[in-house]
């Protein structure tokens, strides 16, 4: 194009005569080109979808109406459930699910199926005194146990709206008995998201050995949705693999984990990974409202 581009100017080669240099924007708008989002610029195709003006329109922050996994002081969260309603309200949210641990994590005092009911109805009771300002869901986040059962009955999962299944034991299975243990999990089918599928902490603990592809591909066939919890410990499922689940025509939501109220509007570190990974809102469960959500998500039998 006869152009020369510096850290200082995008200009002609011939006479050093600046194009554009006040913006980005206007730098790519004198190539021909959209401007790309920074998380975008892994040289994976958006230099020429840039050129092709096909860029995506990547999720932001805003478009979030919800979230679906946090931890009240039922078990090992600080806040009460009311406490994470108004919390969420604040953060302009239309809906929540209450999701604490089960039994199998003694340390957290995970719930067993009585005190699972009982938490249900304080959390229906809740979501009644919001008077329709923000949705409460009753959900439950229960652990996968080491054989891929599990670790609360049937009959209670049936009468939870949000169920997430989540490995929070066992790591050092080999990759076929994980791999077994996480696809008889989403066999059950009261599960309706998979939680932080891959086990990662950041810089603590590497991903368990799992066929993600497998478990993914049968997540979309049963219509399961995958987790990317925005933890920044987290960051679970990464962008490579949120690129994978979206190929593989995964539902995915996006929740904070939040085990006190004041983590419950961050996301941002979540929806950076989403940027990256290419995803738009519609490829995002939780952009949708509550009886939308409901809907998308796994239906219960």
């Amino acid at each position: 194009m006869g152009y020369t581009l510096s850290e200082w100017a995008l200009a002609r080669l011939d006479n050093d005569s600046i194009v554009a240099a006040a913006t980005e924007h206007e730098i790519y708008a004198a190539l021909g080109m959209d401007w790309m989002p920074p998380e975008l610029r892994e040289n994976l195709g958006e230099i020429e979808a840039a050129a092709r003006h096909a860029l995506p329109r990547l999720i932001e922050q805003k478009d979030l109406r919800g979230d679906l996994h946090m931890h009240t002081n039922a078990t090992d969260g600080h806040n009460t459930i009311r406490e994470m309603a108004d919390a969420a309200l604040a953060c302009g949210y239309q809906y929540i699910a209450i999701t604490d641990h089960s039994k199998n994590l003694a340390m957290t005092n995970g719930l067993d199926e009585k005190r699972a009911l009982e938490h249900m109805q304080r959390i229906r009771e809740v979501d009644r005194q919001m008077e329709g300002r923000i949705r409460v869901f009753t959900g439950i986040e229960v652990d996968i146990l080491a054989d891929g059962a599990l670790d609360l009955d049937d009959d209670v999962l049936a009468q939870m709206e949000i169920v997430i299944a989540s490995v929070h034991t066992r790591f050092e299975q080999s990759r076929e008995e994980m791999t077994a243990r996480v696809l008889r999990a989403i066999e059950n089918p009261y599960v309706r998201i998979l939680g932080h599928p891959t086990g990662r902490l950041l810089l603590r603990r590497e991903p368990f050995a799992l066929d993600l592809g497998a478990v993914l591909r049968r997540a979309a066939e049963l219509g399961v949705a995958v987790e990317h919890n925005a933890a920044p410990e987290r960051l679970d499922l990464s962008d490579r693999d949120l690129r994978l689940a979206k190929e593989l025509g995964c539902r995915i939501v996006i929740d904070t984990d939040s085990h006190e109220s004041r983590n419950l509007g961050r996301m941002e570190y979540g929806i950076r990974q989403l940027r990256r990974a290419w995803l738009e809102p519609a490829d995002v469960l939780n952009t949708l409202g509550a009886g939308e959500l409901l809907a998308a998500l796994r239906p219960r039998p």
